[in-house]
């Protein structure tokens, strides 16, 4: 080969490794100013999710502030006392809350007496209701021997409570015959008693209403 085509083999190969040079430093500039461009423009919108005040982020976290308060002055049981605090309410007695104790008085022609206090350590309450006394198996059961309501009586302690009932009311001969009586506070008490009473005949009986005093307990005739 010539001195001469050798010279331009060279200038020409020069030439072109410096065309491909500027367009692989024209490509790595544009790729770099794309990623700046990119980082640039995500830049404010990693900033703004780091917490503007009003961003939901911002209010849960105020919210979980105050999730451990608890309202203040809830509601309970018991009777309101009026100024916003409750006091307990007895509960009502049952036949197995209540030592029992008979006594046959003869007063009024006879009728027999019984005595009601609570157990100890237990206090509740009799309702202004009619005791429930029964007899025997057959359903026989004594009605009401006033004609006023009672009023509800809080056995604790050596508090007693009395009613007296009438085993027999008819004038006639005749009529059933026990040895006990059957008590209880209320027909749906689930607990009654069976208190000895002697031999007793039976025929339309009758029951006062609990009072806080025996002589007030002996059944009209």
């Amino acid at each position: 080969m010539s001195g001469n085509r050798r010279k331009a083999l060279l200038v020409s190969t020069a030439v072109a490794c410096g065309a491909l040079l500027m367009t692989a430093c024209q490509d790595t500039d544009a790729a770099a100013g794309a990623g700046a461009a990119q980082g640039s423009a995500s830049a404010p919108a990693a900033a703004g999710a780091a917490a503007p005040s009003g961003s939901p982020a911002a209010g849960a976290s105020k919210g979980s502030g105050t999730a451990g308060k608890g309202t203040k002055g809830g509601t309970g049981t018991g009777a309101d006392s009026g100024n916003g605090e409750k006091k307990p309410v007895g509960q009502v007695c049952g036949a197995n809350d209540i030592s029992w104790s008979t006594k046959s008085e003869t007063q009024a022609g006879g009728y027999i007496l019984i005595t009601a206090k609570a157990k100890a350590g237990i206090t509740c309450v009799l309702p202004a209701a009619l005791p429930t006394v029964a007899f025997g198996s057959d359903g026989t059961q004594a009605g009401p021997a006033e004609q006023a309501a009672g009023k509800q009586i809080t056995l604790t302690g050596n508090t007693a409570a009395y009613a007296g009932v009438n085993p027999k009311t008819t004038k006639a001969n005749g009529g059933k015959e026990f040895n006990s009586i059957i008590v209880a506070v209320g027909d749906n008490d689930p607990n009654p008693e069976s208190l000895p009473v002697g031999t007793i005949t039976v025929d339309k009986p009758v029951v006062t209403n609990w009072h806080t005093s025996a002589k007030d307990a002996v059944p009209a005739v």
